[in-house]
């Protein structure tokens, strides 16, 4: 659109790198753990409770089940690691740190280096089982920090000491 007044702005292109390919069985051992896990064994239990104790009421509560607890169930787990790992990257630039997170409720976030308080990586015990890290770059700043989910730990070493080394090189009000 010619008259649009943002059109002048150049577009913002994805950040550059991916996370690592065994974030996407982190992700779905998460969510079987969390959701979909739990969400399968109420169903179970539900539907074993009423085969026992009021089997007239199977017909109408499987079906419901099936819609309520199953399927539900079974797309998270199904759908949550793959589109986390379609959507997570990362990109350290000369100047800020660039991370695209999120699977249904996206976000982008863009942090100057300047502003940067401290960096910290995190592994959980799933993490660790799957040689895997998050690095979470704190600004000084009220949007929030910036974290990278699911990169090996080396990179989330690397990364760190980089982002680190980066920001006491350049003069800003973080420190």
């Amino acid at each position: 659109m010619a008259g649009h007044p943002h059109s002048w702005q150049p577009r913002l292109r994805p950040p550059r790198h991916r996370v690592d390919p065994r974030a996407r069985r982190w992700w779905a051992a998460q969510a079987w753990l969390t959701v979909s896990g739990p969400l399968l064994l109420t169903a179970l239990a539900l539907l074993l409770l009423s085969a026992l104790l009021f089997p007239g009421a199977l017909p109408w509560l499987a079906p419901t089940a099936g819609v309520v607890l199953v399927l539900p169930a079974l797309g998270y787990a199904l759908v949550m690691p793959a589109q986390r790992c379609r959507v997570h990257a990362w990109e350290l630039g000369e100047t800020a740190v660039h991370a695209a997170d999120g699977w249904f409720f996206r976000r982008r976030r863009i942090a100057p280096l300047s502003r940067v308080q401290t960096v910290d990586i995190r592994r959980g015990p799933l993490q660790r089982r799957y040689g895997l890290a998050t690095v979470t770059v704190t600004t000084a700043s009220t949007a929030g920090d910036v974290t990278i989910a699911g990169v090996c730990d080396e990179v989330a070493r690397e990364l760190a000491e980089r982002v680190a080394a980066a920001a006491r090189l350049l003069p800003g009000d973080a420190a």
